[in-house]
């Protein structure tokens, strides 16, 4: 089952929309469930929700799928340029987008420190660290990368993918160098093949297995999908659903 409700969002001091996903069986039993956070939350479940019409299709999955999970879908931003300051935790110059005065990090301590206390609180959780993830795709992939590392302490999953990883790669690799991580630690990365233009689609795939190279000398474990003919949008990426679901859980 979904339901919809909001909740206050600090960093950007007004509230913001929750897309919760529930077992359907959830108000029968008296079970608790590990829990995901994911980023741009209304593409999640439902079509007539995305922004462009089509969603990742995690209800229809999860309804069939042996691992029962509590979703946190977070819903973004409306204004684009917004959710861009939001998602990236650094401050950067980028060439799509101007000054970038990220506010990231602000987000990730609303999502561990308030957001995740009060879904803990309300609904059967099981809120240690083993048992939470978080994930994202796009911009929302950045975050979540960003919310593995720095918050390794709460979180100890991660779905990352089509991140948009060049905008702050040598950032990532000093943040992998400057830290020590749980080796409990998963981290899921895919890229598509048709995502961008050829150039592009090969500064992705070098970025993200950059990053992974470095991840993995860090001790944590890691899954590189890459996606033939995968393109840069929600239809492409439900078709990797199953296996970073397998990965992260089983």
């Amino acid at each position: 089952m979904i339901k919809k409700f909001n909740v206050w969002f600090d960093p950007a001091q007004e509230e913001r929309r929750i897309h919760l996903y529930l077992p359907d069986n959830y108000d029968a039993t008296d079970e608790r469930y590990a829990t995901l956070y994911f980023f741009d939350g209304h593409n999640l479940f439902y079509d007539s929700d995305a922004t462009f019409g089509t969603c990742l299709g995690l209800k229809e999955f999860l309804d069939h799928y042996r691992k029962k999970l509590i979703v946190v879908g977070i819903e973004c931003s409306k204004d684009d340029y917004t959710r861009v300051h939001e998602y990236v935790p650094y401050d950067l110059q980028s060439r799509q987008y101007g000054w970038i005065r990220g506010r990231g990090d602000a987000t990730l301590n609303w999502l561990v420190h308030d957001l995740k206390p009060m879904i803990d609180k309300s609904y059967r959780t099981y809120g240690f660290r083993e048992a939470t993830s978080i994930g994202g795709y796009s911009m929302g992939g950045l975050t979540a990368l960003y919310g593995v590392l720095r918050y390794n302490a709460y979180i100890s999953k991660a779905t990352i993918i089509s991140p948009s990883i060049m905008i702050a790669k040598d950032r990532f690799l000093f943040e992998l160098d400057s830290h020590s991580y749980n080796p409990d630690t998963r981290i899921f990365m895919s890229w598509g093949t048709e995502e961008y233009d050829p150039d592009t689609n090969w500064c992705l795939a070098q970025d993200v297995l950059a990053v992974e190279k470095k991840i993995m000398q860090k001790g944590m474990k890691t899954y590189i999908l890459c996606q033939r003919g995968g393109r840069h949008n929600e239809a492409s990426w439900r078709e990797q659903t199953n296996v970073w679901m397998n990965f992260l859980w089983f």
